[in-house]
């Protein structure tokens, strides 16, 4: 029997007169029954058959809100988001609005968006989300494809406040729910203040936050909040809201969190227990970017890999397993800080050891004005 062999066609050859016109007809039938019949059993298997298989969780992530966010599951090699225990994801890179005033916060707000971002972080106490809100609104992009965080202040943690304070946050942000809900601090304030205006701590429901995590559970079971979680907890104080009966456990923890400032022992708590972490100030407070962005040990990795000293910290933090808060009103840096990628294993522990070799450095404590230790052990 001979062989036949097949020659491919040139690239130049119309292939509508290389065939006879019956030929062409025959096979142009045959390719519209074809199609007919792949649709028809695409449909039926994106409805049926496939709903427990690999494509019909593709089908359903690209088709029920913000788990479309992401086409891809990594960026440069690292997360390009995490998985919260509701299944919803978060972006493993936000852009933070804290100390964006006025005026500059609605453009950053949109420069990252038109540059990647889908996770806004922000809180009641900034004074700017109706320009944050303002902002999203404006970039035409779906609600449901960004991932919106704010925070509890407070002054209202008692709980017939926190339902109040999260309807002002709403307002001004311009939207019927939150992705994100945090306790800002683990203070509660008094009604009251001091002869000069100082906040006075509420010490029980400081001691004892259970009850207003109990009103924040309630949000989430109202719809008006997707999930829940604490800011500024150390360990000691996540096991004091943890030892309770909760209906829902805090999905994130948002904490000061840069190379001056590590935290391995918190990092490796979390990790362990299920709590995700979120790292402000992650260059470090603002007095401490210059410093930090002229580490040797990050001067080198970036020199290596051909990115930024930013870019390398940003991407040391997603590496470590935390969710990262760059804040800038800065377009050229609003967009530098998105950009991550994996670093080499003895880049990344070049990285870790020089910052967990120093006495760790804390800025934000506001203990003193407060009256409480708010990170004693």
């Amino acid at each position: 029997m001979s062989t036949i062999k097949y020659e491919p066609i040139p690239n130049d050859v119309d292939v509508e007169n290389v065939l006879p016109r019956q030929r062409r007809s025959d096979l142009r039938s045959k390719f519209r029954i074809f199609h007919v019949f792949a649709l028809a059993a695409l449909m039926y298997a994106a409805v049926s058959g496939f709903r427990a298989t690999g494509l019909g969780r593709i089908l359903r992530t690209h088709c029920t809100g913000f788990k479309s966010i992401s086409t891809a599951a990594t960026r440069g090699g690292l997360p390009n988001y995490y998985t919260l225990p509701s299944g919803d994801k978060i972006p493993s890179v936000a852009l933070g609005v804290w100390q964006a005033a006025k005026g500059e916060v609605g453009a950053a707000v949109k420069t990252a968006l038109n540059a990647g971002y889908r996770h806004i972080d922000g809180a009641w106490i900034y004074g700017n989300e109706a320009e944050v809100g303002a902002a999203i609104k404006e970039t035409g992009i779906s609600r449901e494809d960004i991932f919106i965080t704010s925070k509890l202040w407070n002054s209202f943690h008692q709980p017939d406040d926190v339902a109040p304070a999260l309807e002002e946050s709403l307002k001004r942000l311009g939207t019927d729910y939150l992705d994100l809900y945090l306790i800002h601090w683990p203070v509660a304030f008094k009604k009251e203040t001091t002869s000069d205006g100082k906040p006075i701590a509420d010490l029980d429901l400081t001691n004892d936050p259970y009850p207003t995590w109990k009103a924040l559970e309630k949000l989430v079971d109202s719809g008006k909040v997707k999930n829940i979680g604490v800011s500024n907890f150390n360990i000691r104080r996540l096991q004091n809201l943890t030892a309770n009966n909760l209906k829902y456990q805090p999905a994130v923890n948002q904490v000061e969190l840069n190379f001056w400032n590590p935290q391995p022992d918190l990092v490796s708590w979390a990790g362990k227990n299920g709590v995700l972490l979120e790292a402000y100030s992650p260059l470090g407070s603002t007095q401490q970017v210059k410093e930090t962005l002229s580490v040797p040990e990050i001067k080198a990795v970036a020199k290596e890999l051909r990115i930024t000293p930013a870019q390398a910290v940003i991407s040391w933090h997603v590496q470590r397993g935390t969710i990262v808060l760059p804040k800038s009103v800065t377009p050229s840096r609003v967009e530098e800080n998105f950009k991550v990628v994996k670093l080499p294993q003895e880049s990344f522990d070049a990285i870790e050891k020089a910052a967990t070799a120093h006495p760790p450095k804390r800025v934000v404590d506001p203990s003193k004005n407060w009256g409480v230790d708010v990170f004693e052990d």
